[in-house]
């Protein structure tokens, strides 16, 4: 009976970890599997140490202030995985502690899985060593990471995305926008961002471009998806403050509908911007930061990419709109939805490539997950047949 300890930092890690505990059960069906847990990977059977919101802590900065408690965590953990060592520690995501988690472990004879490649490829790729020294496994959602690490020295597969493998395109936009109470006249959702920071960075920004966008075509419809009941009160007075109130329609979570009712996409950079491809919806993507990370950014060089938006980093060129930091403004978010709103030409095609990339990450992640976890549990047991 494999004991599995999995570590979730963040809500998509919940969610990855639902899934890879329901096709691991399908290969080990009395496998215990405890660790750090979100709803998801509870309600799949995971015994939980503690909630993943412990971990889930955004920016180079805004970490300072949470380091003495996460140090603290991190100390809890050692303890336990020395006192009851696992069969595999599997982190997902949240690669500033998970990487050092691994690696303490691995120290200590437990087989490691990172689950989601760390972004080396796009930044601070000096932590491909601390990968190679941290980890016996990665498991890579999307192509170019494995390649990446791999020229390193790192063990890693390619298991597509599981966002691919759930999301199904809706053809027909009707049937949602009439759960929303919008017609078939011209509708751009507006998603500035799941967490406070983001929307209070972007959220004006965005309704300055929806108002840009009304001044050309009076007939628009708005249509907004909040992730909490805080954000859905900021984001609503700031539609106050626009002269957007009446405008802008925002409902609780549903965010994909909100991406299948639309015409065009006006986004927040992040996982969204896979779902909006999955969706084939074009989109507009923006990218702000906290100040003070986006000047450490520039100072030190850490970012070595062209692109940001996972359309554009699939394909490796530039298939949507991106605007990045002091690039977003109203204006010009505005004039790049107008423009995919009045190029139909251009979106069919945009939507036959978004197909194809979609086709490239479907590959049944969480199976494939699953038998290379397995395949590394079965490994270890035929070479330490008398280990622990």
């Amino acid at each position: 009976m494999p004991h599995i300890v999995i570590i979730a930092g963040e809500a998509s890690g919940d969610q990855l970890g639902r899934g890879l505990i329901e096709a691991l059960r399908q290969r080990f069906p009395d496998a215990q599997f405890e660790g750090i847990t979100g709803s998801q990977m509870r309600s799949a059977g995971c015994d939980s140490w503690a909630d993943y919101e412990q971990l889930a802590v955004m920016g180079l900065f805004e970490v300072i202030r949470h380091l003495p408690r996460l140090l603290r965590l991190k100390k809890t953990l050692e303890n336990r995985l020395r006192q009851d060592p696992p069969d595999v520690l599997i982190g997902i995501d949240a690669p500033d502690f998970n990487l050092r988690l691994e690696k303490f472990a691995r120290g200590i004879g437990i087989p490691t899985v990172h689950y989601v490649c760390p972004s080396v490829w796009a930044w601070r790729s000096g932590r491909v060593k601390t990968i190679r020294e941290a980890c016996d496994l990665v498991l890579c959602l999307l192509p170019f990471e494995q390649e990446f690490v791999a020229k390193h020295g790192v063990n890693a597969i390619f298991t597509g995305h599981p966002l691919a493998d759930e999301i199904q395109a809706v053809e027909d936009k009707q049937p949602v926008r009439a759960q929303f109470g919008l017609d078939e006249k011209p509708v751009v959702a507006l998603l500035p961002g799941s967490r406070v920071g983001e929307l209070n960075r972007m959220g004006d920004v965005f309704l300055e471009a929806a108002g840009l966008l009304r001044q050309y075509l009076p007939d628009v419809q708005f249509v907004s998806a909040a992730a909490s009941q805080q954000t859905a009160d900021i984001f609503t007075q700031q539609c106050r403050e626009a002269g957007l109130e009446d405008a802008v329609k925002i409902v609780m979570g549903q965010s994909r509908q909100v991406m299948a009712a639309a015409d065009v996409i006006l986004l927040a950079s992040g996982t969204a911007t896979l779902e909006a491809m999955l969706m084939l919806r074009p989109m507009v993507v923006a990218y702000k930061i906290a100040p003070l990370t986006a000047w450490l950014v520039r100072v030190t060089r850490l970012i070595n990419i062209r692109y940001f938006s996972m359309p554009n980093l699939l394909a490796e060129r530039e298939l949507v709109p991106e605007f990045l930091q002091e690039q977003v403004t109203g204006e010009a978010l505005g004039k790049a939805v107008l423009k995919l709103l009045q190029e139909q030409k251009q979106n069919d095609d945009l939507v036959q490539q978004f197909r194809a990339l979609g086709s490239l990450l479907r590959k049944s992640a969480s199976d494939q997950a699953a038998s290379a976890v397995a395949d590394l549990l079965i490994s270890r047991t035929v070479k330490e047949p008398d280990a622990r």
